[in-house]
């Protein structure tokens, strides 16, 4: 099991695309009227994570590996509730903690015949929120189908997005959560890899234009119960343009000062700080360009792919 609590920020951006629809207003991009904000929920970004490693990465029941909660189709019509999935491991919480990564990296409720056991989720998320304010685009089209039978005029649709969006989510990984699911070094390897990877992998028609362009992962050493928190809110965007006029990495720099320095001030208790990060983004700190490589007082450890 892991040893270490670690701290999570996940950049990536969205263009002329949906990032999260709200089902109960028209399916709109979630914004905020006060601030004009791109809000994007937890839930859809471990939706994306679920489907990466189920579509890419093997677990789809075979081999041992598994995603608890899925679409399956149920032997009833329709699709499997919680219990008929907790039936699928034969009620055995123990294997369903074997076999179903989710759970051990999300926690869940697990519904028994007899009872319910519900886990804390080692790794949580808090919202996602864009770094830039966002305007709204509505899009109007035709339909590839008549109105109506023996009709000539094709049926219309219509879809909002959004011209441009870049989203931080920040997140913890809690070691002692982990303790009960049992989450391991090579479950947080495959976190990466799916957050990274999953997200542009996202090429659904609503979902075409989402790019990874920054993960950190701050690795504290272990027993020291300790996180710095709100890293999202530690880094803001230079811009080159006006705000809302963003369309691209091109057009502004991420300034790192004050998550560079936060970071600094409690290096006695961090590990390493493990990254990726897309070529093209910018980052900045003093004032001037910089590679994370470069940062000598903290151990930046570069992950690929």
């Amino acid at each position: 099991m892991i040893k270490n609590r670690q701290e999570i920020l996940f950049l990536y951006d969205v263009t002329d695309a949906n990032p999260n629809g709200d089902p109960l207003d028209e399916n709109k991009p979630r914004i905020d009227e006060e601030t004009g904000i791109n809000i994007v929920t937890d839930v859809r970004l471990k939706r994306t994570i679920r489907d990466y490693l189920y579509d890419y990465k093997g677990f789809d029941g075979s081999n041992g590996k598994d995603i608890f909660v899925r679409e399956i189709e149920s032997e009833k019509g329709g699709i499997k509730d919680g219990k008929a999935r907790a039936k699928d491991f034969n009620e055995n919480v123990d294997e369903i903690l074997q076999k179903a990564i989710d759970i051990r990296l999300f926690g869940g409720v697990i519904p028994l015949d007899k009872a319910s056991i519900t886990f804390t989720g080692p790794v949580q998320f808090n919202m996602g929120r864009s770094l830039n304010k966002v305007n709204l685009k509505h899009i109007k089209g035709t339909g590839a189908f008549a109105s109506g039978e023996g009709k000539a005029q094709k049926t219309f649709r219509e879809e909002y997005i959004v011209p441009y969006s870049i989203i931080a989510f920040h997140g913890i990984i809690n070691e002692n959560a982990a303790k009960r699911t049992g989450l391991t070094d090579e479950d947080v390897d495959l976190l990466d890899d799916a957050m990274w990877n999953g997200t542009k992998n996202l090429i659904t028609r609503s979902k075409m234009g989402h790019m990874p362009r920054l993960m950190l992962r701050v690795v504290y050493k272990p027993g020291e119960n300790f996180f710095i928190g709100d890293l999202q809110n530690r880094i803001s965007l230079n811009f080159d343009v006006e705000e809302e006029k963003i369309r691209s990495i091109k057009d502004f720099s991420i300034k790192l000062d004050e998550l560079i320095d936060e970071l600094a001030n409690y290096g006695d208790k961090i590990e390493k700080v493990v990254f990726v990060a897309d070529k093209n983004l910018r980052l900045s700190y003093k004032g001037r360009e910089i590679n994370l490589k470069d940062i000598k007082d903290i151990r930046f450890e570069e992950k690929t792919f």
